[in-house]
């Protein structure tokens, strides 16, 4: 469910669309244009390559007045509703096991999010839902989950689950850039255009409580190095803050891991994206 320019705009419920003026502060720190947090539509069938970098998965979470989770689990619940009213997705269904969410895409009708990440539950659900378009998301380590999952299953990207405390951070818009921002739905969106109007950046977030998910973070290629990841990001960052969320959580792939780091954001879980392919 991770895981692109600069547009300002409005904030207001309703959806309409709003100037936003930057704020006087140079960014000195420039990081490459963060990866893409969407699912992907296609599979990896060469799994066996597929090795990570040491994370530190945290099982458990102190408790905040910031940081409201206390397992793992509970950043999923957020992820998973943050990120369908991001995606304009369905609401999730309640499994035992975690969330059923149907996404309605020609190649990604439904996925099943797992809270639970041991063997039983992996194979069981495995085995119940294989179909060709359906998706499973499991936060264990991607060896054990593509053995458990079987033949049938195809690893997508790496990817992790990630968190972080909301801070305001001012924002300055390059030179020759134009930053703006929307929300409709109830998801704010950022893009940056450059001096000829065309996409440099972008991202969007869905504020829903005290937690908001970042998704579809994305910095063309030839715009990248210019602080353009940074830029959205914090952008997304105050309007969220401004919307009442407290707590971000995203899915990170490998091209935005090091952005998102850079920002504060935590890893607490690998995120094994799995589709299905039929024998």
């Amino acid at each position: 469910m991770a895981g692109r320019g600069v547009h300002g705009g409005a904030r207001d419920q309703g959806g309409a669309a709003g100037a936003v003026s930057a704020h006087p502060v140079l960014v000195t720190h420039i990081t490459p244009g963060a990866g893409r947090d969407r699912p992907s539509q296609r599979c990896v069938i060469g799994a066996p390559a597929l090795h990570l970098l040491p994370i530190a998965f945290v099982p458990e979470l102190p408790r905040s007045s910031r940081m409201p989770f206390r397992s793992t689990a509970e950043i999923v619940h957020a992820w998973v509703h943050g990120w369908v009213v991001s995606r304009g997705a369905a609401d999730p269904v309640p499994r035992p096991w975690g969330f059923t969410v149907d996404v309605g895409q020609v190649k990604h009708a439904t996925r099943h999010v797992l809270t639970a990440d041991d063997e039983a539950t992996v194979r069981k659900v495995a085995a119940e839902v294989a179909a060709p378009t359906v998706w499973l998301k499991v936060f264990a380590d991607p060896d054990r989950v593509l053995e458990w999952a079987g033949p049938e299953w195809a690893v997508d990207e790496p990817g992790w689950l990630m968190a972080t405390e909301l801070r305001r951070t001012p924002t300055a818009v390059p030179a020759g850039y134009t930053l703006r921002t929307w929300t409709r739905g109830g998801v704010v969106r950022a893009l940056v255009v450059g001096p000829d109007g065309s996409f440099a950046a972008r991202a969007q977030i869905a504020p829903t409580g005290r937690t908001a998910v970042v998704d579809q973070v994305e910095t063309a290629p030839e715009h990248r190095r210019k602080g353009l990841g940074r830029l959205v990001m914090h952008t997304l960052h105050n309007a969220a803050l401004d919307h009442g969320a407290r707590v971000g959580v995203l899915g990170g792939t490998p091209d935005g891991r090091a952005l998102y780091e850079s920002l504060g954001w935590r890893t607490h879980a690998p995120l094994v994206s799995l589709c299905h392919r039929p024998a």
